[in-house]
């Protein structure tokens, strides 16, 4: 199982870590480059081509056209990450990733939502794995431990 992550520029890698390091805790290879949509777009094409990943996540910031791009060269998933820059906080962004052409589809996750597009990829890839499957089912009773941990703790502080 792989899961390739192209980032536009590698400032946006202070967002897409957690994606990175998300996939590992789960087990799954991930696959890590910079690549433009504007400004190398043979090194998109080759990457996307060229890949032996099931499922990408594409994160960009400003215009944001790299999930569509990778989404045009593949019919494999395509999960896209807005990342917030100036001016708009990342507005621009989310709706270029969006705003997709029917034929041409791309998940969209929240604005430096890596995390999350990381957990719909291991999603995707648990349903022809049954080990992953069972590691999501304990990641998410451990989330809810968690949150009851918290409600008790606050609960006993203002009790």
């Amino acid at each position: 199982m792989k899961v390739a992550i192209i980032m536009g520029s590698d400032s946006d890698w202070g967002v897409m870590k957690s994606a990175a390091e998300t996939l590992k805790t789960f087990g799954v290879d991930v696959d890590l480059t910079v690549a433009s949509a504007h400004r190398t777009p043979q090194k998109v094409r080759d990457f996307v081509t060229e890949s032996d990943a099931q499922i990408f996540i594409a994160a960009a910031g400003m215009a944001a056209h790299l999930a569509g791009v990778v989404a045009s060269l593949t019919t494999k998933p395509v999960i896209g990450v807005p990342i917030s820059s100036e001016p708009f906080r990342g507005l621009d962004a989310l709706l270029s990733t969006v705003q997709m052409p029917g034929g041409v589809p791309v998940a969209t996750v929240a604005v430096n939502g890596a995390k999350n597009a990381a957990l719909f990829a291991v999603e995707m890839l648990a349903l022809q794995d049954a080990a992953l499957a069972e590691k999501l089912i304990a990641y998410r009773k451990q989330m809810a431990t968690e949150i009851e941990r918290k409600d008790q703790k606050l609960k006993e502080a203002f009790s």
